[in-house]
């Protein structure tokens, strides 16, 4: 058995102050009470909240103090995530990892930003891959970007055992990606640790997913610190012999028949793509994808033998309706 314990910390984020001592006082706590835990990991957005009108300079004093607490703890530490200005006027929505000697080794930019509601904050274009030397392989991804498959699988065919998944969800779309998280956990073999966050940082509901999908531990909306120790040679091992000695998804992923050409843009599978409107927010009352046209009173009958068509207690009269 490979062990190594990774504890979650579910807080509540406010969004007009900072958080970064909330998070350092927390951190204290966690290893006061769990002493044994050897990696740390809070939600997207935690240290400044969602407003990118705190976004940070690249060099600040608030990651130099994460790094003296990483170093103090001897853990390794992901402290979600922040809003980062730089030089050229783009804002990207990065995570710094900190190793227990208080080194940033990497960072890494949210390649999918929620948009468009996160509209002005750029996109990331390098994935972030680490190993825990005599341990395993680590990868990090923020929130939206596990709605997107690709993203996991160029992970874990670098070989990625567990992914690292800060997130800020404070939406009715909470419990779809729960689902999503576990189905990750399944198609990709590995474990997947999921943090959100509360108040500004969301409605909680953090989860820990080992590679059969199985959830570990599942947090309320309450504030939550959630150490849960990990198998690496679990993951080794199913990988090898299928989930649960069944599918063997990933070796089948390599030794597939076919290549996906819908990721080559001049090849034009995506053509139904481009058939879709623009990515913007609805507005009241929209119909945009319904292509419905509005039902004008010149269209309806006012006087007709049958039941009225159109009206309450007689047949819809479908007018407008675009191939009919």
């Amino acid at each position: 058995m490979t062990p190594f314990a990774i504890a979650g910390v579910q807080m509540y984020v406010q969004a007009l102050q900072p958080n970064v001592e909330g998070m350092i006082q927390r951190l204290d706590v966690l290893m006061a009470r769990f002493p044994w835990t050897q990696m740390v990991l809070f939600s997207e957005l935690s240290p400044f909240g969602p407003l990118d009108k705190f976004a940070q300079p690249l060099e600040n004093d608030t990651i130099k103090r994460f790094c003296e607490a990483a170093r103090k703890h001897r853990v390794w530490l992901i402290p979600g995530s922040m809003f980062i200005r730089h030089e050229d006027g783009r804002i990207l929505n990065t995570s710094f990892v900190i190793d227990p000697d208080g080194n940033v080794i990497r960072q890494y930019a949210k390649m999918f930003p929620f948009r468009p509601y996160e509209a002005g904050i750029s996109a990331g274009t390098e994935f972030c891959v680490f190993d825990v030397p005599e341990v395993g392989r680590f990868g990090l991804s923020i929130c939206y970007d596990m709605w997107f498959p690709e993203t996991t699988r160029q992970l874990t065919s670098q070989g990625v055992e567990v992914l690292l998944h800060p997130v800020l969800t404070g939406t009715t779309d909470r419990d779809a990606e729960l689902a999503i998280a576990r189905a990750t956990a399944a198609q990709f073999q590995c474990y997947v640790v999921d943090v959100n966050g509360l108040g500004s940082g969301g409605i909680g509901k953090s989860c820990f997913v080992d590679p059969t999908s199985m959830v570990l531990h599942q947090s309320g909306g309450q504030e939550d610190m959630f150490p849960i120790e990990v198998d690496f040679d679990m993951v080794r091992r199913q990988r090898e012999t299928g989930m649960k000695g069944l599918g063997q998804v990933l070796k089948s992923f390599r030794d597939r028949d076919v290549d996906f050409d819908v990721y080559d843009r001049a090849s034009g599978r995506d053509e139904f793509l481009k058939t879709l409107g623009p990515l913007e927010i609805p507005h009241q009352g929209t119909r945009a994808g319904l292509h419905v046209d509005p039902v004008s009173e010149a269209d309806v009958p006012l006087e007709l033998d049958g039941p009225a068509l159109g009206v309450a207690g007689g047949p819809l009269l479908h007018h407008g309706v675009k191939g009919q």
